[in-house]
């Protein structure tokens, strides 16, 4: 009875959306940005899944389905760009130049660092795209012939890392203008990074936003063009 429960797919998205309500609890209680619940969800998962011997392919088949639901959700930050559309015009230049210098030191770190560290191709390749939205990632790392399961991994780490560090970072370094924070935290952290940038401010939200665009278009074509 329980194997015919775990295959199907309300099984996985069931599971998925428990661990996320348990997950914001705790991040609710712990009031701290370490306590990211997405990260505290994963690890739910996982938890959940070693303790009953439930196989990963089994949790995919209505994981996938919930998958499907990335793309639609990146869309749908257009509504906050919408909202401060007068500003990006403004500021349309620095935003495309920061997102592009940003992609590009993105990509070069991972390329030194990978070849510092001896890495073999498939995982070099892998963490290539970790900079951007998984939506994006995931058919870049396709194209590239890739480990997806690995990128998804870097990218949620990026994302991430990028709230943990990125607002202490900002504030170290005395960058006050919303514009600015706004294209650092989603040049760098993507998806996740926006989530707090919207924390921060209506225009970091909504800058964070159209940096996630600009710096996935200029990942995929500086990451075609050169490797």
């Amino acid at each position: 009875m329980l194997e015919t429960i775990i295959g199907l797919p309300i099984f996985g998205i069931a599971l998925t959306l428990a661990t996320y309500s348990v997950a914001l609890v705790i991040a609710r209680r712990i009031n701290n940005s370490i306590a990211n619940p997405t990260l505290i969800a994963a690890l739910l998962v996982v938890l959940v899944s070693k303790a009953f011997g439930i196989p990963l392919e089994s949790y995919q088949v209505g994981g996938s389905v919930i998958a499907m639901l990335i793309l639609p959700a990146t869309i749908s930050l257009a509504v906050p760009v919408y909202e401060q559309r007068r500003k990006l015009k403004r500021y349309f230049l620095p935003i495309i130049v920061g997102c592009s210098v940003g992609a590009a030191t993105s990509l070069a770190s991972v390329t030194i660092l990978s070849k510092l560290f001896s890495l073999e191709e498939i995982p070099s390749l892998s963490l290539l795209s970790k900079s951007v939205t998984a939506a994006i990632a995931m058919d870049l790392a396709k194209t590239l012939g890739a480990d997806v399961a690995l990128t998804l991994m870097a990218v949620m780490v990026t994302g991430i890392s990028g709230v943990l560090f990125g607002p202490p970072l900002l504030k170290l370094f005395k960058v006050e203008d919303p514009i600015l924070q706004g294209i650092s935290m989603g040049t760098s952290s993507h998806v996740i990074g926006t989530s707090r940038a919207m924390e921060m401010g209506p225009v970091q939200g909504a800058i964070s936003s159209v940096a996630i665009f600009v710096t996935g278009i200029a990942t995929v074509v500086l990451t075609l063009l050169v490797f």
